[in-house]
């Protein structure tokens, strides 16, 4: 089964009019976001500012209130399989994976099992196959020696080492990450950053939800500031996080940078 979509066009992922709700709270109040081959963006702003409600509702964990999501420019329906003209939700999540705060392991299967389970379950891949692949992306995050471990074995960035590493798995197309590192001691935040960054040199395409400033200006493209559920502010680390002139920005980067 091919779930790849063809090329059409420089954006892979667009957010197009983006609005979501919950309740009467509006948490994304229009937002346009178009994300090219091989760039990583990174989104700041202050907690409630609507930066991990973006990137779930990129990838359908949370279904818009209204816009669109668009994959090589054809829309993201509503049903789970691909309809007419539009991709299902499932073929989407096998282009663009997401890697989550709480890393979201399966605590009774071993790390190579996490890593091969999407391959084998949902892309049929045969499991000598899934299990080849697993290894060398294993390999590829500094976890080879743990094939055999269970995650209540792990530290917390050997596990989210292992999270990514099981979104690789299905080859996407985008990485989607979800403040990867909020979670962990900071001793252990270096470990995932560095593997984030080969990511980036490799050409993955990414959005980063992120309070990492130094690594945000480091390894993005383009930064984009969300604010009260819009995006305030948009340009190059420079722009936005070295040299920030909106006062709103400049006051929100400055609380990390000593």
């Amino acid at each position: 089964m091919n779930d790849k979509i063809p090329d059409s066009g420089d954006a892979v992922v667009e957010a197009i009019g983006l609005r979501k709700s919950f309740g009467t709270l509006e948490v994304l109040k229009g937002m346009d976001l178009a994300l090219s081959r091989g760039e990583v963006v990174a989104l700041i702003g202050p907690s409630g500012s609507g930066k991990s409600t973006l990137i779930r509702c990129l990838n359908m964990m949370e279904m818009p209130s209204a816009g669109s999501i668009r994959f090589r420019g054809r829309e993201i329906g509503r049903k789970f399989r691909d309809s007419g003209d539009k991709i299902g939700i499932g073929t989407l999540r096998r282009n663009v994976g997401m890697v989550f705060q709480h890393f979201n392991l399966f605590p009774h299967k071993t790390v190579l099992q996490n890593v091969t389970e999407g391959p084998i379950v949902v892309c049929k891949t045969p499991k000598a196959e899934a299990e080849e692949l697993a290894k060398g992306l294993l390999a590829q995050v500094g976890l080879q020696d743990k094939h055999d471990a269970y995650p209540n074995h792990l530290s917390g960035g050997q596990k989210q080492r292992v999270a990514i590493a099981r979104a690789l798995a299905m080859q996407p197309e985008v990485l989607l990450l979800d403040e990867v590192t909020s979670a962990l001691d900071p001793e252990l935040v270096g470990e995932v950053l560095t593997v984030i960054r080969r990511l980036a040199d490799d050409g993955m395409t990414m959005a980063i939800v992120t309070h990492e400033m130094a690594f945000a200006a480091d390894v993005s493209d383009r930064v984009m500031f969300l604010d009260q559920g819009v995006i305030a502010a948009a340009g190059s680390a420079e722009e936005i996080i070295r040299q920030p002139t909106n006062e709103r920005l400049a006051n929100f980067v400055s609380r990390f940078n000593h």
